[in-house]
C-alpha cells in the first residue's frame, strides 16, 4: 500500500503563473507524483482482470463532432460543435448498424459544452454564453420531443438586475453587464444533490448557482479561478470541484447563503481539463479524479481530517486528458491520443484493464452506465459511450470479470 501524499491545500488559494494551452497537444509531463502501483503483480491476478471489449454501433447523423454526452432515463443526449442537440433512444443502440436521431434542435451558436438532465428537462450549455432549458415532451411515447422552455438568465432576472447600478460588473474596459450573466463560453453544468441548484462555469472565470425549480440566479463567484474555468463536479457531500487553464481546482462550500472556497489543489503542471468524482473503495468519502494536459490523472481522497490529499496518478495516455467518467469501480479516461482507457481501483490501487483503440481523432468527451441487460455469474457488462473529433460518436460494451 503506497502512502498519501499531502496536497499544496492554501486556504486563501495563493496565485500561480497562468498557463493555457493553445492546442490538444499534451504539455510536459512530471515526475513528482509518484504513479499508483498496479495490481497485477502475478499472472493468476493479471488473468482475473482481462476485460473485453467491442463497438456496437456507430451514431451518424449530426453533422459535426459531438462535443458534449449525457443519459437520461431510456434516451441518449447528445449536444454538437454546431449547437445542434440530439436525442437517440439506448435500446435501439445495440448493433452495429447505424442508430437514427428520433429528433434534434438547434439551439444558439457554436459548440454546445454541456448537457444535464433533471427529470424531464435537459440543460445546455452554450459556446454563445447561454444556459438553455428543454422539456421532453411525450417521452413514454413512440414520437417524444425536445421543446425550449427558457434560456438562462431569464429576461424578469436581467431586467431586474439591468435596474439597480449594484448588480452591474466590469467584464473589459468601457463595458458592463450585470452579475447574473455569463460573459464567454459556458464550460461545464452540475446539478446539486438535492437537484435544488444547477451551478454552471465559465471560460469568463466565475461560478454561478442557480434554482433549478424558477431558473433564477443566486449567485456568482467572480473570478474563481486565475484563468479559464473547464470542468466542474460535486461530490456527495456537496463539496463543488472546478477545474481550470491556471492548473488549480478549488474546493467550494456553501456556508449559509453563500459558497466559500475551502481549499486549492496544486499539483497539476498544466491547464485541468476534466473531473469527475466516485466513491471510495475504503471509506464513504468521495474520490476525485482529475484529468490535464499534463498527459496525467491524479487520484485524490479525503484523510481522517477532512483534508484532501493526492494518493497518486494514473499514467498511460500519451497526449493530453479531456474527459473522465465514473461508474462502480471503474474510471474511463479519453485522451488526445485517440484513445480510451478503462482503470478499476480497489483500495487505492488502480490497474489498466483495457485500452480501446478506433477513434481517428482526440476523444472529446465519453459517458458510461451499467449494463442490466446481460446479467453473469463471472462479468459485469457496461455501455460506453464516446465521441470524437473525428466525428464519430461509438458505442461499445465492455466485460469486466468480477474480482
Amino acid at each position: 500500500m503506497m502512502r498519501f501524499y499531502q496536497t499544496s491545500c492554501s486556504r486563501n488559494g495563493s496565485k500561480a503563473e497562468q498557463e493555457k494551452p493553445t492546442s490538444l497537444d499534451s504539455q510536459p509531463s512530471f515526475c513528482s507524483v509518484p504513479s499508483i502501483k498496479s495490481l497485477c503483480h502475478d499472472q493468476s491476478f493479471s488473468r482475473n482482470l482481462e476485460t473485453q471489449h467491442r463497438c456496437i454501433a456507430n451514431l451518424k447523423g449530426q453533422n459535426s463532432y459531438t462535443s458534449s454526452l449525457v443519459l437520461g432515463g431510456k434516451f441518449l443526449f447528445t449536444g454538437s460543435s454546431d449547437k445542434e442537440i440530439c436525442m437517440w433512444e439506448q435500446k435501439a443502440l445495440t448493433s452495429t448498424i447505424d442508430a437514427s436521431i428520433i429528433d434534434t434542435v438547434i439551439a444558439g451558436e457554436g459548440a454546445v459544452k454541456s448537457l444535464v438532465i433533471l427529470a424531464d428537462k435537459l440543460f445546455s450549455a452554450h459556446q454563445d454564453h447561454k444556459i438553455r432549458v428543454w422539456r421532453i415532451e411525450n417521452h413514454d411515447t413512440d414520437t417524444p420531443k425536445i421543446v425550449h422552455l427558457a434560456t438562462l438568465p431569464l429576461l424578469s432576472d436581467r431586467v431586474f438586475k439591468f435596474m439597480v447600478p449594484k448588480n452591474h460588473v466590469q467584464i473589459r474596459r468601457h463595458k458592463k453587464s450585470t452579475w447574473v450573466h455569463h460573459v464567454d463560453t459556458v464550460s461545464a453544468l452540475a446539478l446539486s444533490n438535492n437537484e435544488s441548484f444547477l451551478y454552471s462555469v465559465s471560460w469568463d472565470r466565475t461560478l454561478k448557482i442557480w434554482r433549478t425549480n424558477d431558473f433564477k440566479c443566486l449567485e456568482s463567484i467572480a473570478n474563481a479561478h486565475d484563468d479559464a474555468i473547464n470542468a466542474l463536479e460535486i461530490s456527495q457531500d456537496g463539496d463543488v470541484f472546478t477545474g481550470s487553464a491556471d492548473k488549480k481546482i478549488k474546493i467550494w462550500r456553501k456556508e449559509e447563503k453563500k459558497h466559500l472556497l475551502v481549499c486549492t489543489l496544486e499539483k497539476h503542471k498544466s491547464g485541468v481539463n476534466a473531473l469527475a468524482v466516485g466513491r471510495s473503495s475504503t471509506s464513504s468519502h468521495s474520490v476525485l479524479y482529475s484529468g490535464a494536459c499534463d498527459r496525467s490523472i491524479l487520484v485524490w481522497e479525503k484523510d481522517e481530517s477532512g483534508d484532501m490529499v493526492l494518493v497518486g496518478a494514473l499514467r498511460g495516455h500519451k497526449k493530453s486528458i479531456l474527459c473522465l467518467a465514473v461508474v462502480a469501480d471503474l474510471v474511463c479516461s479519453g485522451s488526445a491520443d485517440k484513445t480510451v482507457r478503462v482503470w478499476r481501483g480497489v483500495e487505492r490501487c488502480y490497474s489498466c484493464l483495457s485500452v480501446i483503440s478506433g477513434h481517428n481523432g482526440p476523444v472529446k468527451c465519453l459517458t458510461v452506465t451499467s449494463d442490466q441487460q446481460i446479467p453473469s455469474d463471472t462479468t459485469s457488462s457496461y455501455v460506453l459511450y464516446t465521441a470524437s473529433l473525428d466525428g464519430e460518436t461509438k458505442v461499445w460494451k465492455i466485460f469486466v470479470p468480477f474480482l
